[in-house]
């Protein structure tokens, strides 16, 4: 099983390449965006030594899928996926903030609330609440969107129109779309036994128009609980099965990593990597509902430029 770490394509057309900590975004004739999903991940900020077999596939397809049946709520950049890692479409002006959207009290939320603070990003937060408690409706609690190395940062709709990183009318449709595509992946979770804890999106413009951008609902954006034992869980107190890539965190924390300075990345060995493989897989087949297949790895980088190339012509 072999994965990709790093790209060096040179696609007809090519103007320009951006490296993300997962993605590599190649500009077209600064018209389009092929978006590689490679299979490198991150955690805590930093990007680990070994890439995760067959990973950039599955978000890929995850993402490509939920795309797919979003597009009645919002445009969305997606215009093919030529190949099972890749993505192809609209090149989009980004709004330099992320949406995030929660609809439980859990990760960063929780440890806020836990040190006696009771308002995210402006939004208020009722008194008595439980980790992992359900909130009354979804809050959106934006973040700035980070350069490489550095931390994304709270922001409160407020400081955003205040800072001109939207209109009010363009930070209304962000509402608007935020909250829909959020109902919708709810409800697409209950019917495969999980909860939409929490995800974020991306929005862009593109002649005028405002388009979501990026991934979505994948395992890498998103929080997912098991809807199954949920209830018994929250009223014990117990942790909750979850369905993300926390237990990637988990591992590194249980192994005195959590990307501060000076510590040491813990050693990726085969067996940790393929079970990250095979619990990505299981999360995968879980949200989508369907039986993963996995395609040849014996030369990912040909056959992605191959499957591109002839897509762009």
């Amino acid at each position: 099983m072999k994965a990709l770490t790093k790209t060096d394509f040179n696609f007809p057309g090519q103007k320009s390449v951006y490296h993300g900590k997962v993605r590599d975004v190649y500009n077209i004739n600064g018209e389009k965006l092929v978006m590689v999903a490679t299979d490198r991940i991150s955690a805590f900020d930093v990007v680990l030594p070994k890439g995760i077999p067959f990973k950039g596939q599955m978000l890929n397809q995850i993402a490509a899928k939920f795309l797919d049946v979003t597009t009645d709520i919002c445009p969305n950049w997606k215009m093919a996926t030529p190949d099972p890692m890749v993505t192809v479409g609209v090149m989009c002006e980004g709004f330099p903030i992320e949406m995030i959207v929660r609809g439980y009290l859990c990760g960063s939320a929780w440890r806020t609330y836990k040190s006696g603070i009771r308002e995210i990003c402006g939004v208020k937060l009722p008194d008595g609440m439980k980790e992992n408690q359900k909130f009354p409706e979804p809050i959106i609690t934006p973040t700035t969107k980070a350069e490489i190395g550095e931390h994304d940062a709270d922001i409160s709709k407020e400081e955003i129109l205040a800072k001109g990183l939207a209109t009010p009318e363009e930070y209304a449709v962000l509402e608007q779309y935020t909250m829909g595509l959020f109902l919708r992946g709810t409800e697409i979770a209950a019917e495969r036994g999980l909860i939409l804890v929490d995800t974020k999106y991306e929005f862009g413009k593109h002649n005028g128009t405002i388009y979501l951008m990026d991934e979505i609902h994948t395992p890498d954006s998103s929080r997912y609980f098991y809807s199954e034992g949920y209830e018994a869980r929250f009223t014990k107190g117990e942790a909750q099965k979850q369905l993300s890539k926390e237990f990637v965190r988990e591992w590194l924390m249980d192994n005195g990593f959590q990307g501060k300075d000076g510590q040491q990345v813990p050693e990726m060995t085969e067996e940790i990597v393929t079970s990250i493989s095979e619990r990505y897989i299981e999360l995968y087949e879980h949200i989508t509902g369907e039986k993963f297949i996995k395609e040849d790895t014996s030369s990912i980088a040909e056959r992605i430029e191959k499957n591109v190339t002839n897509y762009l012509k």
